[in-house]
């Protein structure tokens, strides 16, 4: 079987040094859409360096990306074809604010395999600390179609019953036509996000927008709607993936608040708000 359950947890951890600067997290609130209006100082928060601070889901791009979901791919006991590879859903979970520039190591392991039936979904978790303790811990849900039905534990599920009544809030947000070409540059550059005719081959009708994108661009609506624009009130975040968005659409965000929480759902308003990103939860003070 490509995938070695027993292998794959006991793998070693793989380590790597990341580093980022002021640049890198402007660069990352671009990609994401921030600067519009550009002189907004709700925006400014997000794009001039004397008063930056960091959109916790940048997490997910420190350093690149590294060690990422491809990485974790990589790890013994894991050998599948990236073709039959769906990034299922991600969470971050801040232990304390992200600093604008940093040095930290990144320890990534298989942190679980679960048995899906039609499908393994490998938990890909990356601890972040840097020499004044932890910073963060991502954990990326990979689905592998076809490495199902070895009798392995089903894992918990990730559904959550959908929130009652009328969403409290409800945004909007405009995704450019450029847009995945300025967020690719944080470090994802799968040409499935840029080159047309990749794309076809992949089956879609155009480049379609990073996942981790759309990801990011909900959680700036919840902070700038919900939170008062105070990205250090966020504790962690977690969604779903649930369906493609190309740039040049429009994401309806609803939002529904709870006590220290955020439920959120975000589909595709150009395609009668088609399913984006679902069982979506922001926690936070």
């Amino acid at each position: 079987m490509p995938i070695d359950v027993a292998q794959a947890l006991a793998a070693a951890p793989r380590t790597a040094g990341i580093a980022w600067g002021p640049e890198d997290v402007q660069l990352y609130h671009l990609g994401l859409g921030a600067g519009v209006p550009a002189t907004d100082p709700d925006e400014l928060r997000y794009t001039l360096e004397s008063r930056l601070h960091v959109l916790p889901s940048f997490a997910t791009v420190a350093g690149a990306g590294s060690p990422g979901v491809i990485s974790g791919l990589s790890m013994p006991g894991v050998d599948v074809d990236l073709a039959h590879v769906l990034h299922g859903g991600q969470s971050v979970t801040l232990h304390r604010p992200i600093p604008v520039e940093g040095e930290a190591v990144a320890t990534a392991r298989i942190a679980a395999v679960y048995d899906k039936g039609k499908a393994a979904v490998l938990v890909l978790r990356t601890e972040v600390a840097d020499g004044t303790g932890p910073l963060w811990t991502c954990d990326a849900q990979i689905f592998v179609r076809g490495e199902g039905g070895f009798g392995g534990d089903r894992g918990p599920s990730t559904r959550a019953e959908p929130p009652a009544g009328a969403p409290h809030r409800t945004v909007e947000r405009t995704v450019r036509e450029d847009q995945a070409l300025l967020y690719r540059l944080s470090g994802d550059l799968n040409p499935l996000h840029a080159d047309p005719e990749f794309a076809k081959l992949a089956g879609f009708d155009r480049p379609i927008l990073h996942g981790l994108c759309t990801y990011g661009m909900t959680l700036k609506a919840v902070v700038d709607t919900v939170l008062g624009g105070d990205v250090a009130r966020v504790r962690s975040y977690a969604a779903r993936f649930a369906g493609v968005v190309y740039p040049g659409e429009t994401l309806r965000v609803r939002l529904w608040r709870e006590e220290g929480r955020v439920r959120v759902a975000v589909g595709a308003a150009d395609r009668d708000d088609a399913p984006v990103l679902t069982d979506t939860v922001v926690e936070h003070t």
